[in-house]
């Protein structure tokens, strides 16, 4: 297919599995286990955005406070501070959702944790995008939020909230989940059924050793290679080996 409109990740193979990167302006879910990357996949999706494309980025993390992000991503040569005050680069620090009792302080906005809503994180999302003119945007974990809504119909509901909000920004997304039941015969999500596209890390073994997979499952506008495939994380992030068999 065309790779017209498309957005390049900039991670090695990754693209080359994707038909050339993702479709512009669509939602792609991040499905892996704990260790497995998922953040560190976002954070590059971004920082390649803005050293190679020139498109500034958002990363919204609902898990875990800037500072720890910031500490935990420079290894990779990723200096998130210094592009943040070059105005390519904003981060909503929306952690405190997971922690009971508290306060949730999102963008200017700071609301107990009963009032919180996701209509106040959609606002938080979009002020911040706005405010760096963001093409790109990473929301890390969602898990984090969809535990907040227990019934499965309302979760349904307030995560097609979030995805309606974040396509009529007009950027492209990724989003971060755990794997709750790894292997390849896995029972799906809720939410891969509801993204544009899904990618499923997982640390797999295969003989006596384990290895890093990595499987684009769904992708629109897209034919995909479907096959598992090695990955590693280096000293540069995610590198990907589109042409190895994980057997």
């Amino acid at each position: 297919m065309s790779t017209a409109g498309r957005v390049k990740t900039g991670i090695p193979g990754l693209d080359e599995l994707l038909g050339g990167g993702i479709p512009q302006g669509r939602l792609v879910l991040v499905v892996g286990g704990p260790g497995t990357g998922k953040t560190i996949l976002g954070t590059q999706f971004l920082v390649n955005g803005i050293v190679q494309s020139g498109e500034n980025g958002l990363f919204v993390s609902l898990d875990e406070p800037k500072h720890l992000v910031y500490k935990e991503m420079a290894p990779f040569g990723w200096n998130l501070a210094d592009l943040e005050k070059q105005g390519k680069f904003s981060f909503v620090d929306a952690s405190p959702i997971r922690q009971l009792p508290g306060e949730v302080k999102i963008g200017k906005l700071t609301i107990g944790k009963r009032d919180f809503s996701l209509a106040t994180l959609i606002e938080g999302i979009q002020s911040n995008a706005k405010k760096v003119a963001a093409k790109r945007v990473f929301v890390d974990p969602l898990a984090s939020l969809i535990f907040q809504f227990p019934d499965m119909i309302t979760r349904r509901t307030a995560f097609l909230d979030l995805l309606d909000a974040l396509a009529v920004m007009g950027a492209t997304c990724v989003l971060t989940t755990e794997l709750r039941a790894p292997g390849l015969e896995r029972a799906v999500q809720l939410e891969e059924y509801l993204a544009h596209g899904v990618i499923v890390l997982q640390t797999v073994q295969v003989g006596r050793a384990l290895l890093r997979s990595i499987q684009v499952e769904k992708m629109r506008e897209t034919e995909i290679d479907m096959q598992p495939r090695p990955y590693r994380i280096g000293p540069k992030g995610i590198e990907v080996f589109p042409k190895e068999s994980i057997y």
